[in-house]
């Protein structure tokens, strides 16, 4: 059980990441058909995410919610995993293209902007979890914090040359 538990919560911090890097990267290799892995690399750090809160529900608490609500108190890391898990679950939810057009680009993008909250509040689950080691939480925070040190460069230069940002298009297809 601790062995699923962990596993699955490394996996959702990796597809995270992996999420993140498509942007930079399509930028950077100027190869602008990396956008069209960002919405299932995102569904799936959502559903590794499902499996490693159900893991703790159901295999390590078997749903005894008072037992839930004791561990929560007791263990502020468990707050924090939680908090990186609802702040995903708008993502799911708005990823298709039906909800970027009801939204509209901007504030589906603002929307999304949630994972960055998301993939810190996870940052911080894991710091607080681990005891010892801490050099895998640090890893992940060194990695989100580049991701978004390279986001905010660029919308720093972007206002500096008075340049519009252009949002990166986020249909899967052109059939949508």
């Amino acid at each position: 059980m601790e062995f699923i538990t962990h596993k699955t919560g490394d996996w959702t911090l990796r597809f995270l990441a992996i999420t993140l890097c498509v942007t930079p990267l399509r930028k950077l290799l100027q190869l602008p058909e990396l956008i069209r892995f960002r919405r299932m690399l995102g569904l799936f750090a959502f559903f590794y995410g499902c499996l490693h809160l159900t893991t703790y529900l159901w295999l390590d608490k078997f749903f005894a919610w008072g037992e839930i609500l004791k561990d929560v108190a007791k263990r502020p890391f468990i707050t924090a995993g939680f908090t990186a898990f609802v702040l995903l679950v708008p993502l799911a939810i708005t990823s298709t293209a039906g909800w970027i057009r009801r939204l509209g680009g901007k504030r589906w993008q603002s929307l999304h902007r949630l994972v960055y909250a998301s993939a810190v509040a996870g940052v911080i689950h894991y710091y607080w979890l681990v005891k010892s080691d801490i050099r895998l939480p640090l890893l992940y925070g060194a990695i989100f914090t580049v991701l978004l040190a390279y986001r905010l460069v660029v919308r720093l230069q972007a206002r500096s040359t008075g340049k519009r940002m252009v949002p990166a298009p986020a249909m899967t297809s052109p059939s949508r």
